[in-house]
């Protein structure tokens, strides 16, 4: 599948670079460069709506335009959702943009529907008990047919084929899903009359997790299979690709004892969504409802590194999977457990400033084909454009600056093998030596060993280019709290080098040859 990155300046669109966006750097491509998204598809009008989507367009930022998945009887005459897609999708079609569609988790229907919760115990897709008490919670063990059917039916509605036949011929176009539907977790599969007549009581965990593995595979796939049939256009059915929320692995992984409970790990493969999905988008979240922030070991920059490996894994299982990167800071104005209120406690301000330099971390460390913010629903522009920014800025840097680009492409990933990632619980013996540590040494770091709540000054990582002595690295840093004047990080195999680190983030050439580091401005 090809991505084309665009710059569209006035009336002119460019066509950058044609890659394929699932794939790590295997010919003189390389990395497909970046483009931006949202999760808030503007519902409302003072939203991320698509008028505002053209409009940053029209300014050349390197966005793929996103739309609400319309819903199931949303009828093609009614003026709100004429002016909500017509006039963006007519433009896209102009300057054959990709596109794609925000959805809700599409198997809800299964769990909400009359026409499947009272299908037969062989047929339900639901959980239903040794007793026959039925849970309105999808099961990996229930009957197939009805997720093809229902996934048939999202994309039959009267707007996708409008849709259809204003933009027929799309490079692509991607669909993800919300993926938060109640789903059985394996812990409970004995809960569940089907997996009781196929496999009794009382076996092992890792039996427990493949067969819901297995399970989930089948499913999905008959899901998205069903989506794309429904879909009537050959070059949609085609070009059409379906991710899925947090189908990406646990970055979690060995963090504590009980890790494995939330994760569908068997020996041999760390999760089966690469199986199951086209893609991920992973929550490199600062959550809410969780201790982790965006200045200690239990960060989102600590825990992504888990996903390197994931996402390696997950390319050779299947090499077109997409792994796309979703950030949201933990702000919920209305939540008690709004993480900004709980920064507020500390005497802290989480800053647009310092979302920056969190936003480029995880970038720089994934190199995603996109990066998706998230915000509710109801969010506006005005409240919340001063949070986006900072990822469109991220990703327009890397179209401007010819070394960035270059680095995004090729470099490759600098590991800290001089030291371990700090989640050491219960790894299993194939991952054991695999590289999940990537933040760099520095003059500022706590004395080890390190505790969840440890906070640290720095987060820096590497990239490099050439071999000795002709390397070139790519520095990045930030520090969270208090920027950083002069701090000596430690780049491996190589020496240490002094660099600034700012809250919002700073890129650092670092030049063997030269012995010189030049920041990029």
């Amino acid at each position: 599948m090809a991505v084309i990155s665009l710059i569209w300046s006035a009336s002119q669109l460019v066509t950058a670079q044609s890659v394929i966006p699932a794939r790590r750097p295997t010919g003189s491509s390389g990395y497909a460069l970046p483009l931006a998204g949202h999760w808030n598809t503007g519902e409302t009008p003072e939203g991320f709506t698509p008028k505002y989507q053209m409009r940053l367009l029209a300014d050349g930022r390197h966005i793929l335009p996103w739309f609400q998945m319309p819903s199931l009887d949303a009828s093609t005459k009614n003026p709100y959702w004429i002016d909500y897609y017509e006039p963006a999708i007519r433009n896209a079609a102009r300057l054959r943009l990709p596109i794609s569609f925000i959805g809700t988790q599409w198997e809800i229907w299964l769990s909400s529907n009359k026409e499947y919760l009272e299908l037969p115990l062989a047929e339900n897709p639901n959980v239903v008990s040794p007793a026959g008490q039925l849970q309105h919670v999808v099961s990996p063990f229930g009957g197939v047919s009805a997720w093809h059917a229902v996934g048939k039916r999202w994309t039959q509605t009267a707007w996708i084929k409008r849709l259809q036949e204003i933009y027929p011929d799309p490079p692509y176009v991607l669909f993800i899903s919300n993926n938060e539907h109640p789903k059985l977790e394996w812990p409970q599969v004995e809960t569940d009359a089907r997996y009781l007549s196929l496999h009794g009581k009382g076996r092992d965990d890792d039996f427990k997790r493949q067969v819901t593995s297995e399970g989930w595979i089948e499913r999905y796939r008959a899901l998205q299979e069903g989506l794309r049939d429904g879909l009537a256009d050959e070059p949609w059915q085609r070009r059409a690709r379906f991710l899925a929320y947090n189908a990406v692995g646990p970055s979690h992984f060995a963090r504590w004892e009980g890790w494995k409970e939330y994760s569908l790990y068997v020996p041999g493969r760390i999760d089966p969504w690469a199986l199951a999905w086209g893609g991920g988008s992973a929550p490199y979240y600062v959550f809410n409802w969780s201790a982790t922030t965006d200045f200690t070991v239990h960060s989102p920059q600590i825990e992504a590194m888990n996903w390197v490996f994931m996402h390696e894994e997950a390319r050779r299982l299947n090499p077109e999977f997409i792994f796309e990167l979703s950030t949201w800071d933990g702000h919920e104005p209305e939540a008690a457990n709004d993480k900004w209120k709980y920064y507020q406690q500390l005497g802290q301000q989480f800053s647009p400033e310092r979302y920056a330099g969190y936003i480029k971390f995880g970038l720089w460390l994934m190199r995603p084909p996109l990066v998706r913010e998230f915000r509710a629903y109801r969010a506006s522009v005005s409240d919340f454009e001063k949070y986006f920014a900072p990822v469109l800025s991220a990703v327009d840097r890397i179209y401007r600056n010819a070394l960035l680009r270059e680095f995004w492409q090729k470099g490759q990933l600098v590991p800290n093998r001089a030291a371990v990632h700090p989640y050491q619980v219960d790894v299993p013996r194939e991952y054991q030596t695999v590289d999940r540590w990537y933040l760099l040494n520095t003059s500022l770091d706590p004395p080890r060993p390190w505790r969840l709540n440890t906070a640290l000054p720095v987060f820096s990582l590497a990239l490099v280019q050439g071999q000795a002595p002709r390397r070139k690295w790519l520095v990045y840093a930030h520090a969270p709290l208090y920027a950083q004047a002069e701090v000596s990080v430690t780049i491996p195999d190589y020496r240490p080098v002094t660099i600034q680190a700012p809250i919002e983030g700073a890129f650092f050439l670092v030049d063997e040859r030269r012995g010189q580091v030049t920041e990029l401005k």
